[in-house]
Parts: C-alpha cells; structure tokens; sequence
C-alpha cells in the first residue's frame, strides 16, 4: 500500500469518524430531553462530565500524571464556561423541542467571530457578517414557527419563549467557551484541557445540584434513565471527543467544518423521526438558513474555491 492510498484511507475514516461524532452530538439533546424526566439538570450534568473525565484520565493517564498546576487552573477557567453554557442549554431543552434547541444553540458558530472582535480587536470579515444577518431571520423564523399565524413571537407560551431564550443563551455561552479555549489553553495539550474541563464542570454540575436542585424525590423505575446518562456521557462525550481530535487530525479544516456543522441537522432530523418534534414550512425554512449561516461562518464558502486553488 503506497503512502498516497494510506492517506486516502486515514482521511476517508476520519470524515467517518467526524460524522459519527455530528450525529452522537445530534442525538445528545434527543436523549437529555428524555432524561430530564428524570433527573434534574445540572445532576445529568454532573454524571455526564464526570464518567467522562474519570474515562478520559484512565486512558491518558501518563498525560494526566505530567500535567502542572498551570494546566489545572487553565482547564477549570475554561471548565467554568464550558458548565454555564451545558446547564443554560440542558435546563432550556427541558422547556423547548430537543431540535429548536439544537438549532438555536448552534448560533454559537455565528456568534464566536463577534465575541472575538471585541476581546481581540479581530475584526469579522465578510462571510461573518452574511452568516450573522441570514441566522438572525433563521432564528426568527424558527421562533414564529411556534406561534399562530399573525402573531408576533411573543405571542407564545411562556415555557416556549424560556425555551428558546436558553438556548439562545448557551449559543452565546459556548461562543464565550470557545473563545476562553482560545485564550486560556494556547500551547497547552487538548486532552489535558479537556479532561480539566470536564472535571471543572462537574464539580460546578454538583455544587449546583446539591444547592439549588431537589433531588430527594427522584424515582427511578426502568433502566432506561441510567442507559440514557451513560450514553450522554460514554458516546457524546467521551467517544464524540476521541472521534473528533482524531478526525480532524487527518482532514482538511474546511471539510472538517461542513460535516461538523451536521449536527445541527441531525439533532432536528432525529427527534423528527422519533416523533418527538413536527415541522412547518416555516420551521423548515429558518433550519434551513441557519445551517447555511453555519456553513458559510465555518468555512467561508472555501469548498466552492477548491477547483480555482491550483490555477491561483
């Protein structure tokens, strides 16, 4: 097997491998929203994160063993982010369909640029700018899709509008993760940070829980909510993340990017199938525009240049 076969393989498994992760990610809040049946929140929060940390230490132990107390601190800095954005998206999941909420909390994709500039002075470019003004007529459209005909936006249930307000809420949250991931662990190993991450959110998951949460009351009566917590935290988060540093790994950004962004697609798709969530033509036309915002904020549109690369 020549090198070129062998790379072709490697990036074949990896654009394989970055798909599985966009649909277990997809899949996650399907699944939360079941659970929360059950357990409260930041409790979900809290077991989800720390099987995932203790899992990923087992299996980078000699990374864990050398890192430093610099590393630590970095890894909860970032943690803390990665917990406010998790528990507004898991709480709105509770109130809105698994697939408005999925959609909405994309918006993070769109939002990061913006956050950046103010923080970095790095301006947004062009493509930033069209994907912010097409997902703000998507996310308007996806939230009209929930009221009658006529009616303004507000004009909708209580729990809908809380719904769609927190999952708005963790998109700008997790752009706000993703930048602190940028400033906080620059040089540093991203397993390390990770495993930091998710211990830092599940001590801040179980501070929560036990403070604000009652969970006296928790009945469990199947094996379906403990399945449901450990694929929450075997699969979308642990193998999600594997699949996800290996996968981009051995693909280009761009392609990277475009089937990453199918998250958001499958996370709609999935409890559609299920029948857990029904579509309108509006609905339809506001997933539609935000994924293009996605898409065109994420790659900006590089794909469409590839066949002009060489002649330039």
């Amino acid at each position: 097997m020549t090198d070129k076969t062998k790379k072709r393989d490697y990036n074949k498994l990896a654009k394989l491998g970055l798909l599985i992760t966009a649909i277990l990610w997809g899949s996650s809040l399907t699944v939360v929203k079941g659970a929360t049946d059950t357990f409260n929140p930041n409790f979900i929060l809290m077991v989800r994160f720390a099987i995932s940390a203790i899992l990923l230490a087992i299996i980078f132990n000699k990374k864990v063993r050398k890192a430093t107390k610099d590393d630590l601190k970095a890894g909860f800095i970032v943690g803390f982010f990665l917990f406010i954005a998790y528990s507004s998206q898991t709480l709105g999941v509770t109130y809105a369909d698994p697939g408005r909420s999925a959609f909405l909390s994309a918006s993070y994709c769109v939002i990061v640029p913006f956050l950046s500039w103010a923080i970095t002075k790095n301006r947004p470019d062009k493509y930033n700018m069209w994907a912010a003004a097409i997902a703000i007529v998507g996310i308007y459209l996806i939230s009209k899709s929930g009221v009658e005909k006529g009616t303004s936006i507000f004009n909708a249930s209580k729990e809908m509008l809380l719904g769609d307000g927190l999952a708005l809420l963790s998109g700008i949250l997790f752009a706000a993760h993703i930048v602190a991931v940028k400033i906080f662990t620059k040089g540093k190993d991203p397993i390390v940070m990770t495993i930091f991450q998710f211990t830092g959110a599940a001590v801040l998951s179980a501070i929560v829980t036990l403070i604000f949460e009652d969970n006296s009351n928790m009945v469990i009566n199947s094996s379906r909510p403990i399945l449901e917590l450990l694929y929450l935290a075997i699969f979308c988060t642990t193998v999600a993340l594997l699949l996800q540093n290996i996968g981009q790994k051995y693909t280009d950004e761009s392609s990277a990017a475009i089937i990453l962004g199918f998250e958001s697609v499958f996370g709609i798709l999935i409890p559609v199938l299920l029948g857990i969530e029904s579509l309108t033509p509006m609905s339809i036309v506001g997933f539609i525009l935000m994924f293009a915002a996605i898409m065109i904020s994420e790659t900006k549109l590089s794909f469409l240049n590839k066949d002009k690369a060489p002649a330039a």
